[in-house]
């Protein structure tokens, strides 16, 4: 893995490399994604099917796109009892930390007869994307569908690419249903987004569509929105770890390549103060390498977005780590309490030697559903503000209205909106 000096120059170099991987720079899909959605759009469950049949190989019907009950016990039964045990419990912490996220409705009363408030109102429909393909997620069901079930959605619908056997994931099925999912339909890609943000004859139309995909489905979720709400458009997965001196330097490699796996755009990038540390590091990933299944792919991964920057102080790698603003940052220093509260910008932060990243994407409880491609900098983790709207709610008496009248009148009068000052002005026509 590549060892360089952290300055303004080499800073600037990484970061445009990995801004180069949004969504936002396919635009050769584009007018693929367009013509898919327009086709649901039209054609709803025809489209869908016959899209399934082209890019998942599989034939279904109108009566075979939902998982059916009996399908869910069968992906039961197909799984180790073991692994279904870790998935509720994985589930049990995920609801217990979101449910620390959830708000009331307040309402304020003054004496003049001014009511103010704020109406907090979960979304009617939900729909959560999973993907298949390369590797199957139930993490990311969980994560997707327990902040909906906490935020009080009345209908989670979900969908998945299903198997050239017309079948989905049993992993993602189980992971479905013990989060609490209402509906399992067999649909991948940007067909998926659109039968979700249109509705077809069989899909609910949803009103916010959440859940990480390829490509197509990001570029997909970028296009339906304003039909629909999404949660943002997701880039490949990154971490970043800032270490000094005391960190193990195999800990630090093994973390690094378990986001490099998972994809050959995914980055993986070291800030340390140490040159040790960084020869170390990088000596325990080629040996990693040797022995790790999905190597290919962490190589091309390192290759093009890995690095390891020898910065000169603690304060150089605290600023490169706000300005790359990565999606999970682990901080592995000898007071990593003291390093977290210079973080501005991150998704994630994990503390100490031993909370590996993996840690939050399967099991500790916060969300692993992260803004990526420096979206850290004003984007949040998903949780359950996510699955609610806010409403205000605004009630003036008579006398209330009438101490102020004037000055709301003068300043619809300064943007030249008469309409406006004559809605305030007619209730106190007689009074003058």
């Amino acid at each position: 893995m590549r060892i360089v000096k952290l300055d303004e120059n080499t800073k600037s170099q990484a970061l445009a490399k990995l801004i180069g991987r949004a969504a936002s720079g396919y635009g050769d899909y584009e007018k693929t994604v367009q013509s898919i959605i327009a086709d649901v759009r039209d054609s709803g469950d025809g489209a869908v099917i016959a899209y399934e049949k082209k890019f998942d190989r599989c034939d279904l019907t109108s009566e075979t796109l939902r998982v059916s009950e009996q399908e869910i016990a069968e992906a039961y039964k197909a799984l180790d009892p073991g692994l279904v045990d870790v998935m509720k419990k994985a589930a049990e912490n995920i609801r217990v930390y979101h449910e620390k996220q959830k708000r009331s409705s307040w309402i304020t009363t003054r004496e003049d007869g001014v009511i103010l408030g704020q109406k907090v109102t979960p979304i009617e429909v939900s729909g959560c994307y999973v993907p298949g393909g390369r590797a199957v997620y139930p993490s990311s069901v969980l994560m997707n569908i327990v902040p909906a079930k906490v935020a009080g959605v009345e209908k989670i619908i979900m969908c998945t690419p299903p198997g050239p056997d017309g079948k989905a994931a049993a992993g993602t099925v189980v992971a479905a249903d013990i989060a609490g999912a209402d509906e399992i339909y067999k649909v991948g890609g940007a067909q998926a987004i659109a039968a979700m943000a249109y509705g077809t004859e069989t899909i609910p139309k949803v009103d916010k569509i959440t859940g990480p995909g390829n490509i197509f489905v990001a570029l997909a979720k970028k296009a339906c929105f304003g039909v629909t709400g999404i949660d943002s458009v997701a880039g490949p997965s990154e971490i970043l770890i800032i270490a000094d001196h005391t960190a193990n330097p195999r800990y630090v490699a093994a973390d690094l390549l378990s986001q490099a796996e998972h994809d050959p755009m995914a980055s993986a990038i070291l800030l340390t103060t140490d040159e040790n540390v960084a020869a170390a590091v990088s000596e325990e990933i080629d040996g990693f390498l040797k022995t790790l299944s999905r190597a290919e792919i962490i190589k091309k991964s390192l290759d093009d977005y890995g690095f390891i920057f020898v910065g000169d102080t603690m304060r150089d790698l605290v600023e490169a780590a706000n300005t790359i603003a990565s999606e999970h940052l682990e901080i592995i220093t000898e007071n990593p309490y003291e390093v977290m509260t210079k973080i501005r910008n991150a998704g994630a932060i994990f503390l100490g030697s031993y909370s590996s990243e993996p840690l939050g994407d399967y099991f500790a409880g916060p969300n692993h559903i992260l803004p990526t491609n420096g979206t850290a900098r004003f984007f949040s983790p998903l949780g359950v503000d996510d699955f609610v709207k806010k409403s205000s709610i605004i009630s003036y008496s008579k006398d209330a209205l009438r101490a102020v009248h004037k000055d709301i009148e003068l300043f619809a009068l300064s943007e030249g909106l008469t309409a406006h000052a004559n809605s305030i002005a007619v209730r106190f026509e007689e009074e003058e």
